[in-house]
C-alpha cells in the first residue's frame, strides 16, 4: 500500500499546483500531512517530522542561497553582467557573436538565478541582434540555453544546491562535473540547434528592448567582473580537486578546505563583491546594503518551497515509505541515474516547476542511491537534467520566453520547449558517459 499512497500523494501535488493553482509551498505541506495520516503516523509525529524536515533541509541551503542571491544582485546592479556581455561581443566580433552570447550566458548564469539572468541579458541581446541584423532566436536561444543549463546543474542555484544536500553529495565535485557536462550540452542545444531556427520570425515588443546602457565609467572592468562572478565556484572546485591529490593532514590543506567550504566560499565571495562591485566603484555602503536586502527578498518563496519539499521527504522517511520504495526498486534492472532522470521528467511534465520536480524526485529516490552505491554527484546532475525536460504551458519559464520573443504557442514549443528537451537528453547522455570514467 505505501506505493499506492505515494502515487496518490504525487497526483494530489500535481492537482493542487496545476489545477487548483495553489502555492507550491502550501501544496507540499498539505501533501506531507496527508501522506503522514494515510501512512498511520501519529499526529504529533507528523508535526515533528515536518519541523525536522524543514529545519534539516533549510539549515545549509538557506545560507548558500541567501549569499548566492546577494552575489547575483550585486553583479546585476553594478553592471558587471553587462560588462561581461559587451566585452565578449567586442572580442568575438560580429561574425562569432553567437559564441559571445553563449559564453556570456554561461558566465553570467553561474552566479545569477535564471529569471534574473533572463530579464537582464535578453533585452541586451535584442539590442545586439538589431545592430548586427541577425534573427533574435538564432542569437538568443544559445544564450538562454546556457542560462538554463547552469540553473539546473550548477550550485549555488536552488535546485542543484538542494539536491546536493539531499543526496549527500560534495558541492565542489558536483560543480566540477557540472561544468564538464555543461560545455557539450550547451553547444548541442544552443548554437547547433539554433541553426535550424533561422527562418522562425520574432518581433519582440519595444518594451523589452534594453534602454539602460551604462557607460564604461559606470561599469566595473571585465577582469574583475568575471573574477567576482566565478569567485565562489573557483574556491569550491579548488578544495574538491586538492582533496583528490593531497592526502593526510597539513595546515595548507586545512586552509584550502576551509575557504572551499560552500558556506565560507559564499561568504568570502559576497565580501569580495561588496568591495569590487560596490565600494571600489564609488557606491555608498547604504546602496550596497540595499542591493543585498533586495537579493535576499527575491528568494524568500524559493526557500519556502525547498523547505516544503524537505518536509515531504521527512514524512516519506519517517513513515517508512522511502525504505519500502527502495526495496521494490533495488532489483529493477535500471541505472539509478536513468531512473532518477525519468522520475524527474515525469513530474516536470506534470507539474511544470523544475525545482519541484527535482526536489520531489530526490525525496523519493534518495534511499535507493545509498543502497545502489551510485555516485551522488552524478545523481544530482541526472535529476537536475530531468527536471528541465520539455517545458510547456504549465511552466512559467515557457510564458516568459513566449512574451519576450512575442511568439505564438506553436513557435514557443518549436523553439524553447524543444531546446529544453534536447538539453535534458544531452545532459543525461553526458552524465552516463561521465559515469564510465569516475
Amino acid at each position: 500500500m505505501p506505493i499506492v499512497y505515494l502515487l496518490i500523494g504525487i497526483l494530489l501535488l500535481i492537482l493542487l499546483t496545476t489545477v487548483v493553482k495553489l502555492d507550491a509551498f502550501l501544496s507540499f505541506i498539505i501533501v506531507a500531512i496527508s501522506m503522514g495520516v494515510v501512512s498511520g503516523m501519529d499526529l504529533s509525529t507528523i508535526s515533528g517530522s515536518i519541523i525536522t524536515g524543514m529545519g534539516n533541509t533549510l539549515g545549509f541551503i538557506a545560507i548558500i542561497l541567501g549569499f548566492g542571491a546577494m552575489l547575483g544582485k550585486l553583479i546585476s546592479d553594478s553592471g558587471a553582467a553587462q560588462r561581461i556581455s559587451i566585452t565578449l561581443l567586442n572580442k568575438f566580433g560580429k561574425k562569432h557573436v553567437i559564441w559571445a552570447l553563449t559564453t556570456a550566458g554561461f558566465i553570467v548564469g553561474v552566479p545569477l538565478f535564471y529569471g534574473v539572468g533572463f530579464v537582464l541579458l535578453v533585452p541586451l541581446m535584442f539590442t545586439i541582434a538589431y545592430r548586427v541584423k541577425l534573427p533574435v532566436v538564432y542569437l538568443g536561444l544559445p544564450m538562454i540555453t546556457a542560462l538554463s543549463a547552469t540553473h539546473c546543474l550548477l550550485p549555488p542555484h536552488p535546485a542543484p544546491t538542494a539536491l546536493v544536500e539531499q543526496f549527500n553529495a560534495d558541492m565542489g565535485t558536483t560543480i566540477f562535473y557540472g561544468i564538464i557536462i555543461c560545455i557539450p550540452i550547451i553547444l548541442v542545444a544552443g548554437p547547433v540547434f539554433a541553426r535550424t531556427l533561422k527562418k522562425i520570425k520574432s518581433n519582440p515588443l519595444e518594451a523589452f528592448y534594453d534602454k539602460r546602457e551604462l557607460t564604461d565609467e559606470e561599469m566595473p572592468g571585465f577582469g574583475i567582473s568575471v573574477t567576482t562572478a566565478l569567485f565562489p565556484v573557483v574556491l569550491m572546485i579548488l578544495a574538491s580537486v586538492t582533496n583528490q591529490f593531497i592526502q593526510g593532514e597539513s595546515m595548507l590543506l586545512d586552509i584550502i578546505n576551509f575557504i572551499g567550504d560552500p558556506t565560507i566560499a559564499m561568504v568570502l565571495a559576497v565580501v569580495f563583491a561588496i568591495y569590487t562591485l560596490g565600494i571600489r566603484q564609488g557606491k555608498k555602503v547604504g546602496d550596497v546594503a540595499d542591493s543585498l536586502v533586495d537579493g535576499v527578498k527575491s528568494i524568500a518563496m524559493i526557500l519556502l518551497i525547498i523547505g516544503g519539499a524537505g518536509a515531504l521527504k521527512q514524512i516519506l522517511t519517517d513513515s517508512g515509505t522511502n525504505d519500502y520504495l527502495a526495496m521494490l526498486l533495488k532489483d529493477v534492472n535500471v541505472s539509478p541515474i536513468v531512473l532518477g532522470w525519468g522520475m524527474a521528467v515525469a513530474i516536470r511534465l506534470s507539474i511544470g516547476s523544475a525545482t519541484v520536480a527535482g526536489l520531489t524526485t530526490a525525496g523519493i529516490i534518495a534511499p535507493l542511491v545509498v543502497q545502489s552505491g551510485a555516485d551522488p554527484n552524478l545523481m544530482v546532475l541526472s535529476v537536475g537534467a530531468g527536471s528541465i525536460f520539455f517545458s510547456h504551458v504549465n511552466d512559467s519559464g515557457f510564458w516568459l520566453f513566449k512574451e519576450y520573443f512575442n511568439f505564438s504557442v506553436k513557435d514557443t514549443i518549436m523553439t524553447w520547449s524543444t531546446m529544453e528537451a534536447i538539453l535534458s537528453i544531452a545532459a543525461l547522455r553526458a552524465v552516463l558517459i561521465l559515469d564510465i570514467f569516475v
